[in-house]
């Protein structure tokens, strides 16, 4: 080997050397790898039951928080029912007799009074009454005559007895046939010429129904007139048979007309029996104020007050503040940070007012009006993790 080469050999044997020791004071420097960093613990989960809202968001949502109330609760019943005039104060004016309408006094609408004729209605019968009116009035006069006669022969001893006792008895008769004659004459009410038979109100009130013409040809019993008393009324409540024993008479009765006026009621009978057709007992309600915003035929709300079964000193809460999540009943309790769902066991439902049996004390503040609202956003967060 010459010299070069060998100038050369040590030249890369430093090299190398120099370059290792340049790599391990690399290793020996350099800094240690940081460690991995911890894994963070997760934020605890917000509780599936609880809507967060400020009070602001409560406000333009327009939530109504309210606590809930105690005292008694009356198990109020609702039910359907029809104003209705009282037996009495309604009458079907008909014709007594057969024949044609000649004359009518009052229209639709018209207030009568009892006893006024409404409408004239000529026929042959009223003229048949008429004549035996007279026949049996005619007989009277004569058997009269023949009794004064007879008791003045008895009394000079010229007649016998047995014809005194024969004319008294002719008279007995003549009597009962006169009668029986004007008895069928006022029924029929005929007039005094004896032509026509006269349609009467027998009550004071107005004409609800006017089906006569004039000129028309009606047979007996045709009704010609419905007059009512439109003071007098009554309402006739249809009520489920579970509930009818709870109610009874004197209750008190809240009864809403279609247009949202209130009027106060009492219960008046119960029939007790339910109808074969609608399957409901019938409850019957005298007004006791409010009658002149009632008409006959017209259909209202009643809310009769059942003292029979009544719930006593429970919790109270509106029936709008009652929801439904999955198989649970809640209400929304209100909380510092918003509301939290509290399942709750009802009782009996008092026509817009719900008795709480387990789960809520009184004074409890929740939310009353668009208590919805807070259940869907309860359901919508739940959605939204799943």
């Amino acid at each position: 080997m010459t010299d070069r080469n060998r100038l050369y050999t040590g030249a890369a044997v430093g090299l190398v050397g120099a370059a290792a020791l340049g790599f391990g004071a690399a290793r020996l420097t350099q800094s240690p790898a940081p460690a991995p960093a911890p894994i963070q613990a997760t934020a605890p989960a917000k509780p599936a039951n609880a809507v967060a809202m400020t009070q602001q968001a409560v406000a333009t949502s327009q939530i109504t928080v309210a606590p809930a109330t105690s005292g008694e609760l009356d198990a109020a019943i609702l039910a359907s029912a029809t104003v209705d005039s009282t037996p009495d104060a309604e009458a079907v004016l008909t014709a007594r007799a057969p024949g044609t309408v000649t004359r009518i006094f009052s229209r639709i609408g018209d207030p009568v009074r009892a006893g006024q004729t409404l409408a004239l209605v000529e026929s042959r019968d009223a003229s048949q009454i008429a004549a035996d009116r007279s026949a049996a009035s005619a007989r009277v006069t004569l058997a009269s005559r023949q009794l004064a006669r007879e008791r003045t022969l008895l009394a000079q001893g010229v007649s016998p007895r047995a014809d005194f006792e024969s004319a008294q008895a002719n008279l007995a008769v003549a009597q009962a046939d006169a009668r029986r004659a004007s008895a069928a004459a006022g029924a029929a009410r005929v007039s005094g010429d004896g032509r026509s038979v006269a349609v009467v109100s027998p009550i004071s009130g107005r004409v609800t129904n006017a089906a006569a013409n004039l000129g028309q040809f009606v047979a007996v019993e045709t009704e010609l007139f419905r007059v009512a008393d439109p003071r007098r009324l009554q309402i006739t409540a249809s009520v489920p048979p579970a509930d009818a024993p709870r109610i009874r008479t004197g209750d008190r009765v809240e009864l809403t007309t279609s247009d949202g006026r209130s009027i106060a009621g009492r219960v008046r009978a119960s029939t007790g029996v339910v109808d074969p057709q609608s399957r409901t007992a019938t409850v019957v309600v005298t007004p006791t104020a409010g009658t002149s915003t009632l008409s006959p035929g017209q259909l209202v709300q009643a809310r009769i007050l059942a003292s029979g079964g009544a719930t006593k000193s429970g919790v109270m809460i509106p029936q709008d503040a009652v929801q439904t999540l999955g198989d649970q009943t809640v209400v929304f309790v209100r909380t510092r940070s918003g509301f939290k769902a509290q399942p709750i066991r009802i009782g009996s439902r008092s026509g817009g007012m719900v008795a709480v049996a387990d789960g809520l004390a009184a004074g409890t503040p929740i939310a009353t009006i668009n208590a919805f609202l807070l259940k869907a956003e309860l359901e919508k967060n739940e959605g939204g993790a799943e």
